[in-house]
């Protein structure tokens, strides 16, 4: 796809969430040297990510997040449906009971509520998510069973924070 097309589907997609009216974004806009990246536990710390848009905890949100080359999310499933817009470098999602999908900048994915996937960045990768309902992650092993994100995160020899099991 064209720059232009990239251009224009981020765009478009950009303005869709804003006229159906989701959340009310603290100023007019900003740039991302202005937004302040944390980690977001139960995710790896490979990735960081700044709220844009609405609250994760408590209803629909716009994320923009980042995530080092080799970074890996694994496998797990979330409650809303989860969108993905890829801006730069190279992700790999891992879809159970589907083949895998190698986005590049501009590329976009759905994730339904409760698909099992698994995210990964080839090359260091930033990317927009947005979620149309309270934010939550539900890591589960090979099998579909969930396990706790300690668990997971070993599984991809991710540093365990403190506190969490």
């Amino acid at each position: 796809m064209s720059f232009q097309g990239r251009l224009f589907l981020l765009v478009f997609f950009t303005l869709a969430l804003a006229m159906a009216g989701f959340g009310q974004m603290g100023s007019f806009g900003h740039n991302m040297a202005d937004m302040k990246f944390t980690t977001i536990p139960p995710l790896p710390t490979c990735s960081t990510g700044s709220v844009q848009n609405g609250n994760p905890a408590s209803g629909p949100s716009f994320i923009y997040a980042q995530a080092k080359t080799g970074c890996t999310i694994p496998w797990h499933w979330h409650t809303p449906n989860e969108h993905l817009v890829i801006i730069s470098g190279v992700v790999r999602l891992d879809m159970k009971d589907a083949k895998s999908v190698i986005l590049r900048p501009g590329g976009f994915a759905v994730m339904s509520s409760k698909h099992i996937h698994q995210f990964h960045c080839v090359s260091t990768c930033q990317f927009y998510v947005y979620s149309d309902a309270a934010f939550d992650l539900h890591y589960v092993d090979k099998a579909g069973t969930e396990i706790t994100p300690a668990d997971a995160l070993k599984a991809v020899k991710e540093m365990v924070p403190m506190g969490m099991k």
